[in-house]
């Protein structure tokens, strides 16, 4: 059957509504930093969660991707997998992770710094996930502090500025791990499937942030971007969610989109992320491009990656020749 544009009108009205309240509250502001103090030193830890309560949407691969091509432009960026499946640690080549992961800080039986794990690839660290995890939703929720405990388990960063980013893949679920990442992070940023439940989910976690601002858990919870993924060129639905996600979060969502490539999929199996695997492929040029649209955001630059020469074509070309294979998570 031919599209019904009549189908998106619910969520698009929820998205309206969100971002009109949004606006008002003063907190979508692309320049906005989280600063912590300590030991009278000043340095910024921004915090970046990756998040959707909907699975399937390409989260696990775009926070590996993104930390890697940030890790490749010259940013130490620590990457925290806060999934008890372990699929961004899996996708780094690390199988045994000496019970190093998030659960000992989480409960108080140890501190971040023993839970880092270096990584084969320059400039990126990460935090890995094992099923202890899982445990720690239970853990936590008893805790007197169960929404603000990841967030008081960062705040004793080191004193010198040894990270310039944080990326956390989140687990697809809305679950105290989730909204945890929500409390701790400075910005969210949003991977979207570029289909017609995606619209769902987008409203979904819009209401996740307006409760977690409510709760006064983290007032300063930012959109830091919307990420479309799994773009297909070749069918109507994919561009008239991309335009109408652009329509009500025009500042907000990427220029560059994840395009559905075989590469993305296959990548995971040998423990590499897409850029590694296959530099030259579509999603490996999108990921790299994103990266550089996100710090053009990040130095206040205006414009997009796309409207640009150099990476911008090349992501025009790969979202147009990206739609081999299968998905991106």
């Amino acid at each position: 059957q031919p599209f019904q544009p009549g189908l998106l009108d619910r969520s698009v009205l929820f998205l309206h509504r969100f971002r009109t309240r949004f606006l008002r509250s003063g907190v979508l502001s692309i320049s906005m930093r989280l600063w912590h103090v300590a030991g009278g030193t000043h340095f910024r830890l921004m915090i970046y969660a990756i998040a959707n309560q909907k699975g399937g949407v390409g989260k696990t691969n775009t926070s590996v991707n993104f930390a890697v091509a940030l890790a490749k432009k010259g940013k130490r960026v620590l990457l925290v997998d806060l999934d008890p499946q372990g699929n961004a640690t899996s996708s780094l080549s690390i199988d045994d992770t000496g019970g190093r992961s998030l659960y000992g800080p989480l409960i108080g039986s140890a501190t971040l710094e023993e839970s880092i794990m270096p990584t084969h690839l320059a400039n990126l660290w990460v935090i890995p996930a094992d099923l202890d995890l899982a445990g720690a939703e239970i853990e936590v929720a008893r805790m007197d502090n169960h929404l603000t405990r990841l967030r008081e388990v960062f705040e004793p960063i080191p004193r010198s500025e040894v990270l310039d980013y944080v990326i956390m893949d989140c687990p697809p679920s809305l679950g105290i791990l989730m909204t945890n990442a929500l409390a701790a992070a400075s910005r969210l940023i949003i991977p979207i499937q570029c289909e017609y439940f995606a619209l769902e989910g987008l409203s979904k976690i819009a209401g996740v942030i307006e409760k977690i601002k409510d709760s006064g858990a983290n007032p300063d919870l930012a959109i830091g971007g919307i990420l479309m993924t799994m773009f297909d060129s070749r069918t109507r639905l994919s561009q008239q969610v991309v335009n109408e996600v652009r329509t009500h979060f025009p500042q907000e969502t990427f220029q560059t989109m994840i395009p559905r490539n075989v590469r993305i999929s296959e990548a995971p199996s040998f423990g590499q992320s897409v850029i590694e695997y296959d530099p030259r492929s579509p999603g490996a040029i999108a990921y790299l491009a994103m990266a550089e649209e996100f710090l053009q955001r990040e130095g206040g630059q205006i414009r997009f990656v796309n409207e640009a020469s150099g990476d911008g074509a090349l992501v025009e070309e790969a979202a147009a020749a990206g739609h081999s294979g299968e998905s991106a998570e």
